[in-house]
């Protein structure tokens, strides 16, 4: 009865040690290579923010090889990408009420699918895939649209996100010498 009680206080003590201090040091680890950035646009109708890890390219294909074609990303790195806004928004004519949502994308050599879901996970991947699938759950997409892809003309080293105001606002990703804009209206 001894053993089997100091079995219990020592894997009770070691998933502890794990979930309190090597779960947080292994993500402040990530963070160095793919620091966390926050970016936000605001007028009067609008207040959007969108949180992500940009990962670097440091001289890798990035599109079809990193970042395989037609496989759902997580969009960054670590942990999912986050879109929030305020109030409802309409994203490339569809409806999106307020919220914070987790963002996808599926990149293809002419498309992008974009995926706004209504579970925001941990992390981005599974780690029994070895980093290979997501941890987004399909049942949840909120919105799913389509944008085509934009081939710049120079190399983007970081992954970014921002903000861009036209006839309306763009939510703008680009990385390497890919970009997609996602058109957003209050």
């Amino acid at each position: 009865m001894r053993v089997l009680k100091w079995i219990i206080i020592i894997l009770v003590a070691l998933v502890l040690l794990f979930q309190f201090v090597a779960k947080p040091y292994l993500k402040e680890q990530t963070k160095k290579h793919s620091p966390q950035i926050t970016e936000s646009f605001e007028s009067d109708q609008l207040k959007i923010e969108v949180s992500y890890s940009s990962p670097f390219k440091k001289g890798r294909v990035i599109f079809g090889e990193l970042v395989p074609y037609d496989v759902v990303w997580r969009t960054g790195a670590n942990e999912p990408t986050t879109f929030s806004t305020e109030s409802d928004i309409s994203v490339k004519g569809n409806s999106l009420a307020a919220g914070t949502y987790s963002l996808w994308t599926k990149p293809g050599r002419e498309s992008w699918t974009v995926y706004f879901n209504s579970e925001i996970p941990d992390w981005g991947v599974t780690i029994s895939s070895g980093g290979r699938e997501t941890t987004r759950n399909p049942q949840t997409d909120v919105l799913v649209i389509e944008v085509p892809v934009i081939e710049l003309q120079q190399t983007e080293e970081s992954f970014t996100i921002d903000f861009s105001e036209e006839e309306v606002v763009y939510m703008n990703l680009y990385w390497d010498t890919t970009k997609i804009r996602v058109p957003i209206t209050p």
